[in-house]
């Protein structure tokens, strides 16, 4: 490294400022065990009026059996290609599964673009040709409720 091109320290984000960035994506990784070793799953997700993350996935699903009750990590970022600048932010607490109700679910009978489908419906993914009616297996919700919340503004990276 040369002496003159030290990096810049990352900047940390209060909890407020970590919220407004979460509340404007939508994909974000969810960190849990499965056996004693670490898993990582990308995840579609929103916030909830009280700082929740949460979470719709189907209910037989690897990632309920693993995370219902436990303590979990939550990230979502975005980081420029070009420059490396971006941020993160990482949400811990316990996951909470329950039932997911007809009012949570779209009425239209399939999801748009990068939201998930209610549980029972019949839909066509869009955009791939051919692409068959499918049956989605019933839906839970996961409340990932904030015990711990940190950010992180990454700084340009480039020499």
């Amino acid at each position: 490294m040369e002496p003159d091109r030290i990096p810049t320290p990352h900047a940390a984000l209060d909890e407020q400022h970590c919220f407004r960035l979460l509340a404007g994506s939508s994909v974000g990784r969810v960190v849990y065990t499965v056996g004693a070793l670490p898993a990582v799953l990308p995840v579609p997700y929103r916030i909830g009026g009280d700082g929740s993350v949460l979470l719709r996935v189907a209910a037989r699903s690897e990632l309920v059996r693993a995370v219902s009750g436990a303590l979990v990590a939550f990230e979502a970022g975005e980081i420029d290609g070009t420059d490396g600048t971006g941020w993160s932010v990482t949400v811990l607490g316990r996951a909470d599964v329950s039932e997911v109700s007809d009012k949570e679910a779209p009425s239209d009978g399939g999801a748009p673009s990068g939201e998930m489908a209610p549980s029972g419906r019949e839909v066509r993914v869009t955009g791939v040709p051919s692409a068959p009616a499918v049956r989605l297996s019933r839906q839970v919700s996961i409340r990932i409720r904030p015990e711990l919340v940190t950010g992180l503004l990454l700084p340009d990276t480039r020499p």
